[in-house]
């Protein structure tokens, strides 16, 4: 008899080339299943997780399932055991819970939400932010992005803002939060957050539209030229890929 494993996970994704496990090269997916063959003995270990990140994309709330073979684990040896054989590479199992065997990370997941960080109007480089946010110098004008935002939120062809190489079935999605806000920070410059809420993201779609949403706030487009942007069903019509750093899968609700 097996036991199947809810992991919420966070980690710095900087060092790796993304979650999924890649011939060569060093990612999440490899660490921790590496680390739970270690502790329990069972090869191989199989993770499935709720959304793949790419290269660079950070986590605060991540999850992915794995069967155990092993009926003797408790919650406590199932974090505490993996965390001891991550080290020391930047990822923490935040929290593990025994769940029931239809439970799946990504299929059962019912919305999913990321934070994009921006740090703007401020031209010295971040050095207490680097690789955690995108460092923009221009003084963005959030109001004006939230305007152009405000044309995404709702459920579209969303071919302008889907990398060339998604392997999505369909470009169209439902996003039910689309919002930049300012926080409040001790640090120089201005420090702002895009948030996304929906069911599914497409390749790329949330940094597509950072990457387009900035032109906005620069004065480069007006709010109304996203809406023209996304009729056009066609990737060349939008803005340009925000970096890969600025990006956090914040929450998986079931």
């Amino acid at each position: 008899m097996t036991q199947k494993w809810k992991l919420t996970i966070e980690y710095d994704g900087g060092p790796f080339a993304g979650w999924q496990r890649q011939p060569n090269i060093i990612s999440v997916q490899e660490c921790i299943e590496t680390a739970i063959t270690a502790f329990s003995g069972q090869n191989p270990v199989e993770l499935t997780v709720a959304g793949r990140t790419d290269a660079g994309v950070h986590a605060l709330g991540q999850v992915a399932h794995v069967r155990m073979q092993r009926e003797d684990l408790d919650a406590k040896t199932m974090r505490d055991a993996t965390n001891f054989h991550l080290r020391p590479n930047p990822i923490a199992i935040v929290k593990a819970e025994a769940v029931a065997d239809d439970f799946n990370a990504r299929m059962s997941a019912v919305h999913r939400v990321y934070c994009y960080k921006i740090i703007c109007n401020r031209r010295a480089d971040s050095v207490l932010a680097h690789n955690r946010a995108w460092h923009v110098n221009a003084d963005l004008d959030v109001a004006a992005m939230n305007a152009g935002a405000r044309h995404l939120i709702g459920t579209h062809d969303f071919s302008t803002f889907r990398d060339s190489e998604c392997q999505a079935k369909s470009p169209v999605r439902s996003i039910d939060r689309l919002e930049i806000i300012e926080t409040e920070s001790a640090m120089h410059g201005r420090h702002l957050e895009l948030w996304a809420e929906a069911r599914s993201f497409l390749h790329h779609q949330i940094r597509n539209i950072t990457g387009t949403l900035k032109l906005v706030g620069e004065g480069r487009w007006r709010p109304d030229d996203v809406k023209s942007a996304l009729e056009k069903r066609d990737r060349r019509a939008g803005g340009p890929t925000a970096p890969p750093h600025g990006l956090y899968f914040v929450r998986v609700d079931y």
